[in-house]
């Protein structure tokens, strides 16, 4: 989204990479303009309040005040992307950080923080990204059921984490092409949580067919099953510099002296200087924040008459997705190892 947002100020071979790596032709087009009606009603649908689901989601731009902004570029980012250009003092770098952190925190009720760091004075333009989810199973787990257990990080590794258990009907599918059992969770609010356990070696096979064309097919083919499953309780947190990756992706012009942002500027020689993305996620008995009691260790109990055990003990895949789309998409390599 912040690519096809900062597109409508690229011009030449700028412009051309941007689209080229958000797979559309070079010469944009009606394929464009769908582009950005497209992210406009997808946005307006995200950002509906909901009483049983929080999600925050945006896209900001924070620019040095002696860079004027064209009037045409910030009428399209406002209308099409919700989204605002925010001036900032780059010849004082500390106070550009904390004025960006502060705001990312605080549209992300706190859960993500120190977004950017290691800001200079010589900074024209950063670009944030930010989302934020939160919500409650549709059945929550029992805390009382929840107690440590080994998690196989690698053959050889093994940590403790608490891992919560829930005996139920859930929807669940064995992928016989990609090797992997996937299990879904709804949440309260239209939105539900997969979880993919790849089989043993398969987690570069699983993830590499990971595609909304194979989440579609997963949902189709669901069936309701009912299932002993252990989950452990965990945390993702991911922070990416998309200046990094990007140019990998053919998108290259964007973050060097090459930079055609013309659209956006008449000032020269302007180029983005940083681009990040950070999510949370976090899930536990009660639901998802993409924001104690001693346990015991011991064994699985055999299932109840007729449930399948299915036990996350090892690296996982987890997707939340609503009819709009997919929201997060992560992997649980090891699960943080706190205290119950």
């Amino acid at each position: 989204m912040p690519l096809a947002m900062i597109s409508l100020g690229a011009r030449a071979s700028t412009k051309e990479q941007i689209l080229e790596g958000l797979g559309l032709s070079a010469q944009g087009g009606p394929e464009e303009d769908e582009l950005h009606q497209g992210f406009h009603r997808l946005l307006q649908e995200l950002r509906r309040p909901r009483e049983d689901l929080q999600l925050s989601l945006g896209n900001v731009l924070f620019i040095r005040p002696a860079v004027p902004v064209r009037d045409a570029f910030l009428s399209a980012m406002r209308t099409l992307y919700l989204a605002d250009a925010v001036p900032t003092n780059f010849e004082d770098p500390e106070a550009a950080q904390k004025q960006i952190n502060d705001y990312v925190a605080k549209e992300t009720k706190g859960k993500i923080v120190d977004l950017v760091k290691d800001l200079d004075s010589s900074e024209v333009m950063v670009m944030v990204s930010y989302i934020f989810f939160k919500a409650k199973w549709e059945t929550r787990f029992d805390p009382q059921n929840t107690l440590k257990h080994d998690f196989h990080v690698t053959p050889e590794t093994v940590v403790q984490v608490p891992m919560m258990k829930r005996e139920d009907e859930y929807d669940y599918l064995l992928d016989r092409r990609l090797y992997c059992r996937v299990v879904g969770l709804p949440y309260q609010g239209n939105a539900t949580a997969l979880f993919i356990l790849p089989s043993e070696g398969r987690m570069h096979k699983v993830e590499a067919g990971l595609d909304q064309e194979t989440l579609t097919k997963w949902f189709k083919k669901f069936t309701k099953r009912k299932l002993q499953l252990y989950l452990p309780k965990f945390s993702i947190e991911g922070s990416y510099q998309l200046e990094k990756i990007l140019p990998k992706l053919g998108i290259r012009d964007l973050f060097t002296s090459h930079a055609d942002l013309g659209g956006l500027t008449n000032h020269s020689n302007i180029q983005v200087s940083e681009m990040v993305h950070k999510a949370v996620v976090e899930v536990d008995e009660s639901g998802t924040q993409a924001a104690a009691a001693t346990g015991m260790v011991l064994g699985f109990r055999s299932a109840l008459m007729g449930s399948q055990v299915v036990v996350f003990n090892r690296p996982f895949l987890m997707a939340i997705v609503n009819p709009e789309g997919v929201l997060f998409l992560g992997k649980v390599a090891r699960p943080e190892e706190g205290h119950l």
